[in-house]
């Protein structure tokens, strides 16, 4: 399924604040950590705990959070299908990196390994 413009503006417009304790919730539920999640994100987008509050407190949206981010190089290598988009797919950078990040959230909480969600090549 291709994303449309529209839905892209609604992802990159998205504020992280409003999704991030769902994210929590979501992992906390399935019996993984709060510090299990901030480790995925660390991977991804390289920010740590401090700069994580900081985006969090400053109600950044998905585009800033992802403009500000030093996506790690293995990002490339999450694939699958996430909200029903096959994320190799997505031609929109922001909602690629945001479903990304949705797609690591969901292996966390379907238990996977950390070292497996965590794609070193």
């Amino acid at each position: 399924m291709k994303t449309t413009p529209e839905h892209d503006k609604r992802i990159a417009k998205l504020i992280f604040t409003s999704v991030y304790p769902h994210y929590v919730n979501k992992v906390e539920s399935k019996g993984r950590t709060k510090d299990e999640l901030h480790q995925v994100i660390k991977w991804l987008t390289g920010f740590d705990e401090k700069k994580l509050h900081k985006l969090i407190d400053e109600k950044v949206t998905f585009e800033t959070f992802f403009k500000r981010a030093k996506l790690n190089p293995n990002a490339h290598l999450i694939t699958g299908v996430i909200c029903g988009y096959r994320i190799e797919e997505i031609d929109n950078p922001i909602t690629k990196q945001a479903r990304y990040l949705d797609k690591l959230v969901d292996e966390l909480a379907k238990g996977r390994k950390i070292e497996k969600i965590l794609r070193t090549a």
